[in-house]
C-alpha cells in the first residue's frame, strides 16, 4: 500500500545529522547544503516508486547543482528485514547508477524520524536559510515512470527556491513505499 507524507511546513527548519555515506565519508547538513538551497530525498534500493524513476531522480540532481542546490539521498529502511537496503547494497547502487550525490545511512532511523519522512520517495526541498519550502512530488509518475515529458515539479520547484528562496504554493505530496521501521 502507498503512503502519502503530509503537505509541506512551510519554514520548518532542517534537523541537522551527521550520516556515513557510501563513499566511506560521514557528512552532515552543512556538508551537502547548497548557496541557494538543499534537496534531502529519503529512497531506498527496493522501491517500485524509487526504481521508476531513479533515472529522473539522477537528472534533476545533477540539473540543481548549477543552481546552488546541495542534493543528499537518504536510506532508513530496516536492513534486517529488508537486505537489499543495507549499506553495501546502496554503495553498490551508487556506483552503478554514478549518483552525483551522496547516498547516506540512517542505520537507527533517528534522522528519519526527525524529518517525519513518511515513504520511499520523499523530497524535503529547503531555502538557504534551511526552512522548508517544498514536500513535494518529483513528477506525476506513480509506481511506473509516466511519460519522459512530464512537469518536472520537483525541478521546478527547487529552481524556483534557488531564485526567490520560496517554493511554490500549490504543491502535490510524493507517493511510494511506506519507510520500513525496526520494531523496539
Amino acid at each position: 500500500m502507498a503512503a502519502i507524507p503530509p503537505v509541506c511546513d512551510f519554514g520548518w527548519k532542517a534537523p541537522d545529522f551527521s550520516l556515513p555515506a557510501t563513499d566511506g565519508k560521514t557528512l552532515s547538513l552543512k556538508d551537502i547544503s547548497g548557496p541557494n538551497g538543499t534537496l534531502i530525498m529519503f529512497i531506498c534500493n527496493h522501491c517500485p516508486y524509487v526504481i521508476a524513476v531513479l533515472d529522473r531522480i539522477i537528472r534533476d540532481a545533477k540539473d540543481l547543482a548549477p543552481l546552488g542546490i546541495g542534493v543528499v539521498a537518504i536510506s532508513a529502511n530496516n536492513a534486517t528485514a529488508y537486505p537489499q537496503d543495507g549499506f553495501d547494497a546502496m554503495g553498490e547502487m551508487a556506483r552503478e547508477q554514478s549518483f552525483s550525490f551522496p547516498y547516506l545511512y540512517d542505520e537507527d532511523q533517528s534522522v528519519a524520524r526527525a524529518y517525519d519522512a513518511a515513504c520511499t520517495p520523499d523530497f524535503f526541498g529547503f531555502n538557504a536559510a534551511g526552512e522548508l519550502q517544498y514536500r513535494g512530488r518529483l513528477d506525476a509518475s506513480t509506481r511506473a515512470a509516466g511519460p519522459a515529458d512530464l512537469r518536472r515539479d520537483l525541478f521546478e520547484a527547487m529552481s524556483q527556491i534557488a531564485k526567490t528562496g520560496q517554493g511554490p504554493s500549490d504543491q502535490i505530496a510524493s507517493m511510494g513505499c511506506s519507510i520500513k521501521w525496526k520494531t523496539t
